[in-house]
């Protein structure tokens, strides 16, 4: 065959390959980077509803806001007197009203979490930094392993002034998780259960329990109706203390 015949045909056939694979091109998948790793997404804006003290939703995506952590929402602190409250509850609460106040709240994308929420940097329509005013008014603690540092000065000014969780004593967020179920250390010499007939003469106010540390639906009972702190033990109102014993 001449030669000038066989360039002839190669160019025909490679013509031939472009122009299929132009017209196919919306079945081949793209393998870019952003496909690799996840796009980097817009920031969002809209009216929050109130996760927890450190999470929003938006348009139905979970935002954890960056450099910060609340209490959860079934932790309690004690107060200055020593009196237990629900401080995840009260952080949501704050932020609520402070989100209220000024709508919509705006967040720019910082990363993804391990459970696949967009942590992001939120302002509410005023400008102000909600992860700010969080820490600076004691709803919130400065996250050194995330934020570096960033609302230490904050941080200091809340509890300098003895703002939300810094009037008592509290454990930091990501201690609480840590400990089994979420619950209070549990006391080294448990009490051992004791009859109805010995509950007055057995039973003490000091120290404070958690269900827990509790052995009997009696014991609880009797916490709930003598102590000053027994409310903690009936968290639902319906004046029975540590439902799970009794």
């Amino acid at each position: 065959m001449p030669l000038g015949l066989v360039f002839l045909t190669v160019a025909a056939a490679a013509a031939l390959a472009t122009q299929s694979a132009m017209q196919h091109t919306d079945r081949i998948p793209d393998i870019g980077v952003s496909n690799w790793f996840g796009s980097r997404p817009e920031p969002i804006a809209g009216v929050a509803s109130v996760i927890d003290g450190d999470t929003i939703e938006v348009h139905g995506q979970r935002i954890r806001f960056n450099g910060i952590d609340a209490p959860e929402s079934k932790q309690y602190c004690s107060d200055a007197k020593g009196f237990d409250y629900p401080c995840g509850r009260r952080s949501a609460d704050a932020l609520d009203a402070f989100l209220a106040a000024s709508r919509p709240v705006h967040c720019t994308f910082v990363t993804w979490d391990r459970y696949h929420r967009f942590v992001g940097d939120c302002q509410r329509a005023d400008g102000v930094s909600v992860a700010s005013w969080m820490v600076e008014h004691g709803q919130a603690l400065d996250w050194p392993r995330f934020s570096h540092g960033a609302y230490s000065a904050q941080q200091a000014k809340a509890e300098a002034a003895k703002l939300g969780l810094w009037v008592g004593t509290f454990q930091a967020p990501w201690e609480w998780r840590a400990l089994p179920a979420g619950d209070a250390r549990p006391s080294s010499q448990p009490l051992g259960i004791i009859s109805r007939s010995q509950v007055a003469q057995s039973f003490s106010c000091q120290p404070r329990r958690t269900c827990s540390q509790i052995s009997s639906c009696d014991e609880a009972q009797w916490y709930l109706n003598n102590c000053p702190w027994g409310g903690k033990l009936d968290r639902d109102g319906d004046g029975i203390a540590c439902e799970t014993l009794c």
